[in-house]
């Protein structure tokens, strides 16, 4: 009698761990893992509600005899090699799932654009050095950050939707605003991570919360004195744009 109640719960105890192996191995194989930049585009799309579309890739270097990587687009000499839309163009930005499952499934590689302004987000870039000074000055003074996209040379602050009317505003009561620093509004665009252009890999300096609902956003009027100050404060006083 003991045999037989030790051996029944034996058995038990073996249905239990293999129960709990072949559940994880489920979670494990759940799918094929999606490429970094589709899941990103699918976050964006999807469950941010933000419009997304395909950059145009890199060439590789000497593709076209010159040195160095440049950009896929017919554009001989493009500024912003591998990180802007060509085709489609920024028009074509959706948060149709099924339209963005499609674009990375046959180009699995191209950067993630999100176009600004509308309702999504709208930016404002600045120079990578200037950049950080800004964000040091903005913790300072306590300033709460929403997402802000860094690649080697220039950051991206993403901040909430504003019209050309309210940056007009903002802007005329300025004394001076350095050509370096740009804001990225309706019809314009910003290249998000994991994306890799011709000025190399674009990362999160502050990345949205993992897990989280559509990330905060803070008011352009409040990050636009220490961003205008630090592009002036920049080694060239804010002249060079620094694509």
């Amino acid at each position: 009698m003991f045999s037989s109640a030790f051996n029944g719960k034996e058995r038990a105890h073996m249905r239990e761990i293999l129960g709990r192996r072949r559940r994880l191995w489920f979670r494990r194989r759940k799918g094929p893992v999606q490429p970094a930049q589709l899941d990103v585009a699918l976050t964006c799309a999807a469950e941010w509600h933000w419009p997304v579309l395909p950059g145009v890739e890199r060439r590789p270097a000497g593709a076209r005899g010159e040195r160095g990587e440049g950009c896929a687009c017919p554009d001989l000499e493009c500024v912003v090699p591998g990180a802007h839309p060509f085709d489609p163009g920024v028009l074509a930005a959706t948060t149709d799932e099924r339209m963005v499952r499609w674009w990375w499934t046959n180009r699995p590689a191209a950067p993630v654009v999100l176009a600004t302004g509308g309702c999504a987000p709208c930016a404002v870039s600045l120079p990578a050095a200037a950049g950080a000074r800004a964000l040091a000055e903005l913790e300072r003074r306590e300033l709460r950050l929403g997402p802000v996209v860094a690649s080697p040379t220039r950051w991206s602050l993403l901040v909430a939707p504003y019209s050309l009317e309210q940056l007009g505003e903002l802007l005329f009561a300025k004394d001076c605003v350095p050509s370096s620093l740009r804001f990225h509004g309706e019809g314009g665009y910003v290249v998000l991570p994991p994306s890799e252009t011709g000025a190399g890999q674009v990362r999160w300096e502050r990345a949205p919360l993992p897990g989280s609902a559509t990330p905060w956003l803070p008011r352009v009027e409040t990050l636009v004195d220490a961003l205008v100050e630090a592009s002036i404060n920049a080694p060239d006083g804010g002249s060079r744009l620094a694509y």
